[in-house]
């Protein structure tokens, strides 16, 4: 049995499409290591797939809160979180390096964890990168002030890939691209979605979205009777970004306040902290952690951060949004939504307030029909490219060889 070992750091939508990817090959005959934050643990073994921690015990979403409401501009909370995932990666290059030996080939996740280790073995590699604007354009034509500027980024990029290659005395490298797999980089997103980008090498295919219906999910009875109550409701889902690091009430309220104004009803997940002590109206409802699968096709639209995960679901199960983005990856994964006209336009976070939460809805109440047809339209086409099989197919072409 051939054996594969992959690692990811971050929220769980950063691991979300690493388990779906996981499962899907332990299906076709593989033995699978997943490494990550040990508070990832249950979340993963619970899912079938052998774990493996890396790094501190750390509570991952509570420090995401934290770098998050140091500063409102997206791009410095997209890098000091990069800083912060890069510090573990350094510092447990020895852990990694242990789970690498013996495997077959090492699947290298956007923050090219594990890619220096199997290079140190001997093992192959290959990539997966959830957002296009990493992947560098090879093909195109450079100037040469072009190509100045992308050699100073690439220095600066690769400083800490750098600090890892020297504690196995591995000569340093110029730009992160030295070390992306030359056979083959995944990209987990939908050509319906994403046009490929003619200036990208080969090896870089989309594959289409990475994902499982969990239909055997039951609500606890609280949740089954409140959708059964009424009219479909608008579900507010941030992800990690609702993670508090202590009570935001004022933010909360900003919503709720601008669900009362539409009459909309409404489900939160999230915010609990605040909801300890505050309490919701007659129309809307608190839940936990429930699966996408179920609950995107229980609600009338979604607000949501537009993490990777997210984004991905409301095109998979055919449902409009508001994207409220936090951090620059969002950002773009709001705009991708944007385009094909199944979101409205993204409201920063730094803008938030009752008003423009308001005229947001409104505007999504007004054009309503038309993204949810194209939602719908976008959720059919997901569903038939097979997107997960699709990797996978990919991946025994790469072995084989």
């Amino acid at each position: 049995m051939k054996k594969i070992a992959m690692f990811t750091m971050g929220t769980r939508g950063d691991i979300q499409p690493y388990i779906f990817l996981s499962r899907e090959l332990i299906r076709n005959g593989y033995d699978v290591t997943l490494g990550s934050h040990p508070c990832w643990k249950n979340l993963v073994e619970e899912a079938g797939i052998h774990f493996e921690p890396i790094g501190p015990d750390i509570d991952i979403d509570k420090e995401a809160a934290i770098i998050r409401g140091k500063t409102s501009n997206p791009a410095l909370s997209m890098l000091r979180m990069m800083n912060f995932v890069f510090k573990i990666i350094q510092n447990s290059t020895h852990q990694i390096f242990e789970v690498c030996k013996g495997k077959d080939l090492i699947i290298v996740s956007h923050s090219q964890m594990g890619a220096t280790e199997a290079e140190v073995l001997g093992i192959p590699t290959i990539n997966v990168t959830l957002q296009k604007e990493m992947i560098a354009e090879k093909l195109k034509p450079q100037s040469f002030w072009n190509k100045l500027i992308g050699q100073v980024i690439g220095k600066q990029v690769a400083k800490p890939y750098n600090k890892i290659r020297k504690v196995y005395g591995l000569k340093p490298i110029q730009s992160s691209d030295e070390i992306i797999s030359r056979k083959l980089n995944l990209i987990p997103i939908s050509k319906h979605v994403l046009e490929r980008n003619p200036y990208w090498e080969e090896q870089h295919i989309l594959t289409g979205y990475w994902y499982e219906d969990e239909e055997n999910y039951v609500p606890d009875e609280k949740l089954a009777a409140f959708l059964a109550s009424g009219e479909k409701p608008i579900l507010l889902a941030l992800g990690a970004m609702s993670f508090e690091e202590e009570s935001e009430k004022e933010k909360l309220d900003m919503f709720v306040n601008a669900f009362s104004r539409t009459g909309y009803r409404a489900i939160i997940q999230g915010f609990q902290k605040t909801l300890q002590n505050y309490e919701l109206p007659e129309t809307m409802i608190s839940c936990g952690s429930v699966p996408h699968s179920f609950l995107f096709k229980h609600c009338l639209f979604v607000i949501h951060h537009c993490g990777f995960g997210t984004a991905a679901a409301t095109m998979i199960y055919g449902i409009p949004s508001i994207p409220v983005p936090h951090v620059l990856d969002q950002m773009g994964f709001a705009m991708q939504l944007y385009d094909i006209n199944v979101a409205t336009k993204p409201l920063k976070s730094k803008d938030l307030n009752e008003s423009s939460i308001y005229e947001a809805i409104l505007d999504m109440q007004s054009n309503f029909e038309e993204k949810k047809k194209n939602a719908e339209l976008i959720s059919a086409k997901i569903k038939e490219e097979g997107g997960v099989e699709e990797a996978v197919r990919l991946i025994e072409k790469v072995m084989e060889k």
